[in-house]
């Protein structure tokens, strides 16, 4: 344990040094994450079945969040400010698994737990203002995971219940009508055909439940139809920035590692185009910078661009269908970033946004390295529950 005066000392080491503490935590996202990985597996009920990018889900994204709010001198105060990656989190656990609240809070408090044990593994000290942020992130963050968590949730049993009091009363008016009708002792083909419409409309109703139970045990929205093929991303990220370049010359900046995976090479470029269309609309003339990284298991797009932010009440609609601002000098978002949003949830992923004035605004492209395990094969059946 350190006394009083050790503890002064890393604090006055820190503050002439935030770049070096800011790299010694971004150092620890690794070790964060499989430590986080291999206790929330044990202990919390369902993630066992998970594969990993399912179940690392948004993590890398809070904690980078968190190592920018933990360095003295840095604007953002935890790691939930000017991000909605906490809400994607709690969206995507709502999409891709049968947690419930419960499971989505004990996550944070793992997760909180394997950063301060990690912390002081790599001996980085954890001061007191350093928990008052790591408390409010993990705070922050399960609030806005569960509300939008809860958001999802409440919007699948307004679609179940609709399909309970509309489409499924159809088949069983049908199949009440001819019971009646069978009752009075019709003659033998009319006997037959009320038969045949009962045996029909029972089949539909039986679809209709099996559908209904998919939807419940494993939630997904309208899907878009995907082509996968096994390609390395980062040619096509600078052939789309290339395109950029062509018309303003050094205005679009790529980063990061080659990664190979499974996606829709045509739906990615569409994104990426549509990403980085916005960045240049809103940036102020300032570059565009794209970062391609791996993660965990998760490919991690970020087109990053210093315009003025997104108002909190904007980012939270930014990605409806034909949102438009009109008061923007540059109107409207459209349907540009739904069809992003689309494109990620279809690989089996999340787009995230942040967005703060003293930062700039980033969109975070999230997805799985192997989309093949959360994408239906070409034919087979959509659930649009």
């Amino acid at each position: 344990m350190k006394i009083a005066t050790d503890q002064q000392a890393d604090s006055q080491a820190s503050a002439r040094h935030p770049l070096q503490r800011a790299q010694r935590l971004c150092a620890m996202r690794d070790a964060v994450l499989s430590a986080w990985e291999q206790r929330v597996r044990a202990s919390v009920r369902g993630a066992d079945q998970l594969l990993t990018p399912i179940l690392i889900n948004t993590l890398p994204a809070f904690f980078d969040n968190l190592a920018e709010a933990l360095t003295p001198g840095h604007p953002r105060e935890n790691a939930a400010s000017n991000s909605n990656v906490p809400a994607v989190h709690g969206n995507e656990r709502a999409r891709m698994t049968n947690y419930g609240p419960e499971q989505v809070i004990q996550e944070y408090q793992i997760f909180r737990d394997c950063f301060a044990a990690v912390a002081q593994e790599s001996g980085i000290s954890l001061r007191g203002k350093d928990w008052q942020v790591l408390n409010a992130s993990i705070d922050v963050g399960i609030r806005e995971s569960i509300r939008e968590f809860t958001s999802m949730h409440e919007g699948f049993r307004r679609r179940i219940a609709a399909g309970l009091s509309h489409d499924m009363r159809n088949p069983l008016a049908v199949i009440s009508t001819s019971a009646q009708l069978l009752l009075r002792q019709a003659d033998p083909e009319r006997v037959v055909l009320l038969a045949h419409k009962i045996a029909e409309h029972s089949k539909r109703l039986d679809s209709m439940i099996e559908e209904l139970l998919d939807s419940l045990s494993y939630h997904r929205g309208q899907q878009l139809p995907l082509a996968l093929s096994q390609f390395d991303v980062l040619p096509l990220v600078h052939a789309v920035a290339g395109q950029v370049n062509l018309q303003r010359p050094g205005k679009c900046q790529v980063s990061g590692q080659a990664v190979t995976g499974w996606w829709c090479e045509n739906s990615l470029r569409r994104a990426l185009e549509n990403l980085l269309s916005n960045a240049l609309k809103y940036g102020d003339d300032a570059p565009v910078k794209v970062h391609v990284e791996a993660v965990h298991e998760r490919l991690i797009l970020t087109v990053h661009n210093g315009g003025h932010a997104i108002a909190p009440e904007q980012a939270e609609r930014i990605f409806d269908y034909l949102r438009r601002e009109n008061d923007s000098a540059a109107p409207g978002w459209g349907i540009g970033l739904p069809f992003v949003q689309n494109v990620a949830e279809s690989h089996g992923g999340s787009i995230a946004v942040d967005s703060a004035p003293e930062t700039g605004t980033s969109f975070i492209f999230d997805v799985p390295v192997d989309c093949r395990p959360f994408v239906p094969p070409a034919g087979a059946p959509k659930s649009d529950s």
